[in-house]
């Protein structure tokens, strides 16, 4: 698979799960409304999208190991991979009830970032489980956090 391609894909698929995730999750329990939820993945999948792909960008730029064809290919992706990953969330949010919505995605996010983890370990020829555990931590970590921070802002914000 070509780095640049490789890079926009496992950066914008593990960024726009768990930080649309993580997102759901805070506005859900802070507001419970779901145009608010929709609003805040709609802004996720733009401006994070493009801001995620700057980031890859200069980081591409600062290793100058790379062309700017590469470079520009790399960005493109991010950008590409982190609006479809974090729009998708939006389905389930438009189909079913919020709280139902936000357990369905989270239950998709998790399964995909599985999925991704067991790829990059059997490619680096790595324990699969020690891979998928770490990953898989860092993504309940962020949905907890979140999850906690939406409910304390509003007990004390509503």
């Amino acid at each position: 698979m070509k780095h640049s391609f490789r890079v926009g894909f496992s950066f914008g698929l593990t960024s726009g799960i768990i930080t649309t995730l993580g997102l759901m999750v805070g506005l859900n329990s802070s507001t419970g409304s779901k145009m608010i939820v929709i609003g805040g993945i709609l802004t996720i999948a733009i401006a994070d999208a493009f801001s995620d792909a700057m980031g890859i960008h200069i980081s591409e730029e600062s290793e100058n190991k790379h062309t700017n064809r590469e470079i520009w290919e790399s960005t493109f992706c991010t950008f590409l991979f982190k609006f479809i990953f974090s729009s998708m969330f939006i389905i389930p949010v438009l189909l079913l009830d919020l709280k139902t919505a936000v357990i369905v995605s989270v239950m998709i996010g998790l399964y995909i970032l599985f999925l991704i983890s067991v790829r990059i370990a059997r490619e680096q020829k790595v324990k699969v489980w020690k891979v998928t555990c770490e990953h898989l931590t860092i993504a309940v970590v962020v949905i907890f956090l979140t999850h906690y921070i939406g409910y304390y802002i509003s007990m004390f914000f509503t």
